[in-house]
């Protein structure tokens, strides 16, 4: 089925649009590395001919062990973000994890994006909503994909002006997540753009004891896979360096990686868009 579109910044979302892609480094460590970032995954995706928006986190309030790197903060985060977004003209998605950061998160980015573990706090989906700004929800990893359908219901309520879906992996035993792929086209039959994140579908929670663990070995076909469904795009963190990333290093990938992934997944998205009669990336 065809969602609805969702603009962010000059980008749109579903709708039988081209792919997009969400990306970014998982939070920021410099505004050199994120300029860094933001330029290389800007130039792939105009090569593979997919809309980009970029994405970082100014604080990861959910790490693992309370000495981890959480970033610069929110007050000195949005002040990179303001001048990376100027520099490379690109639309903005980060992450809340409270309501009083929205307001001034909103004030620089395009889209606001509500954490997995908080996609059922109804202030903050409120308070999202509220700001006028499209809103990314990452559904839980305890959540089946049918229960999106209160997320909507809550977003509705409050007037939301745009809103994308995000599956990140399911709870699966103990320190593992696992993807069923059935969820993608049952969360699109609620007429909402479905994002799929393929970096932290790969995550092993609290697999390193004090720090979460990955396979990004798998990312590259879980993403395919993905775009094969019919979803409207994808999420990946993504780092020059990722093996020393200061937050989330065993799921990212690098430069290299996310350019072969995009090019392959821009193809299938372009072969099932003619295929369905769908509008052509």
């Amino acid at each position: 089925m065809t969602t609805r579109i969702v603009t962010v910044g000059a980008v749109k979302i579903g709708g039988g649009e081209r792919l997009v892609l969400i990306a970014g480094p998982c939070v920021i460590e410099s505004e050199r590395l994120l300029l860094e970032t933001g330029r290389a995954l800007k130039k792939i995706c105009a090569a593979a001919r997919v809309s980009f928006i970029l994405k970082t986190s100014y604080d990861k309030a959910n790490r693992t062990s309370a000495d981890a790197f959480r970033g610069p903060g929110l007050a000195k985060g949005l002040a990179i973000l303001k001048r990376v977004k100027r520099a490379l003209r690109v639309p903005l998605c980060v992450d809340v994890h409270a309501v009083e950061q929205v307001a001034a998160a909103a004030g620089v980015a395009d889209m606001l994006q509500i954490p997995a573990f908080l996609c059922r706090q109804t202030d903050l989906l409120k308070a999202v909503c509220e700001s006028g700004r499209a809103v990314n929800v990452k559904k839980g990893q305890f959540l089946a994909p049918w229960d999106v359908k209160n997320i909507i219901g809550k977003f509705r309520a409050f007037g939301g002006r745009g809103l994308t879906l995000t599956e990140r992996g399911a709870s699966f035993g103990y320190n593992n997540l696992i993807n069923d792929m059935r969820a993608l086209p049952i969360m699109r039959r609620y007429g909402y753009p479905v994002i799929f994140d393929a970096t932290h579908s790969v995550q092993l929670p609290g697999g390193l004891g004090g720090a979460t663990g990955g396979q990004r070995e798998f990312v590259r076909p879980l993403a395919r896979a993905a775009v094969a469904t019919g979803c409207d795009g994808l999420f990946l963190e993504v780092h020059p360096r990722p093996g020393r990333a200061l937050c989330d290093g065993p799921n990212q990938i690098s430069f290299d990686d996310a350019r072969d992934l995009l090019r392959e997944c821009a193809a299938i998205h372009r072969l099932l868009a003619r295929s369905t009669g769908r509008k052509k990336g």
